[in-house]
């Protein structure tokens, strides 16, 4: 190869890792996916088919994560219009009292079943506290090892809200004595892999989860070359899990480095159905 057409080469490269750099920073970061996921189970209370829920996790409110973008989900969701909207952890990043920014933001939304949280593990790390306090405080009930009933036509549904599995200690049993014993169970739970813990309680239904973020960058044909520890197994969309299924939503924000590739940002958009 000649010297010129080695600095050709080079170049061609330089320019290339330059806008790959920049699109995976500036573009896919912003660039929202609204998933459409439709979850059949035999579980379901017929009164309940056509049950809408709405689901964003991971956002990481500050420093790479902005207000905006946040903005741009909650506008997505409402023109969607769903029953419940179910968020799954991981609102801050370094700052806890991010919180008291975002959940007035979240709180905009305005269901028919209300809006259900459940902490993720930056939310532990950081001061688990000042987060529910900031989401408490704008309406939002952060589960906890908690539930809550949802009833239509004298069928019911149990939504849990688990404390995180990597921090915390959640805890099924616990959360399910406070409520009838009657329908089968939502699970709210941060880290997916854990389903498994849960499914010889033959009620759940459906657990939604997040902490993955699939990666970040996810290389064709390969996929993501890291995962995180609890979301090795299930690191994005739909499984079963024997009679069980379990939904992994990428995230709306990023950690670590400010990156996405072949992985955008989700909102999730679930319509549960009888099967």
């Amino acid at each position: 190869m000649s010297r010129r057409d080695f600095l050709r080469l080079a170049g061609a490269s330089v320019i290339g890792a330059t806008g790959l750099g920049a699109y995976s920073t500036l573009i896919e970061t912003q660039w929202v996916d609204i998933e459409r996921v439709t979850v059949r189970s035999p579980l379901l209370p017929s009164a309940f088919d056509g049950l809408r829920i709405a689901q964003l996790s991971d956002i990481h409110l500050f420093p790479y994560t902005e207000l905006n973008l946040v903005e741009h989900a909650v506008a997505e969701i409402q023109a969607w219009r769903p029953d419940l909207v179910a968020l799954t952890g991981d609102y801050v990043y370094t700052d806890p009292e991010a919180a008291f920014d975002l959940a007035p933001v979240l709180a905009r939304l305005n269901p028919t079943h209300g809006i259900v949280a459940v902490l993720g593990n930056h939310d532990l790390w950081t001061d688990d506290r000042i987060v529910t306090r900031g989401f408490e405080q704008s309406g939002i009930p952060m589960l906890r090892n908690q539930a809550i009933t949802l009833t239509q036509s004298q069928q019911q549904l149990q939504i849990v809200g688990l404390d995180d599995a990597w921090q915390g200690q959640p805890n099924l049993n616990a959360a399910l004595e406070t409520v009838s014993r009657e329908g089968p169970v939502l699970l709210l739970q941060h880290e997916p892999d854990v389903i498994e813990n849960y499914v010889h309680n033959p009620r759940v239904m459906l657990q939604l989860s997040g902490h993955s973020h699939a990666g970040q960058v996810r290389i064709p044909g390969v996929g993501a070359p890291a995962l995180p520890y609890l979301a090795k197994k299930y690191s994005q969309g739909l499984y079963q899990v024997q009679q069980a299924q379990v939904y992994t939503n990428r995230g709306l924000g990023v950690t670590a480095l400010p990156v996405r590739f072949a992985c955008r940002p989700e909102v999730t958009f679930l319509t549960l159905t009888s099967a």
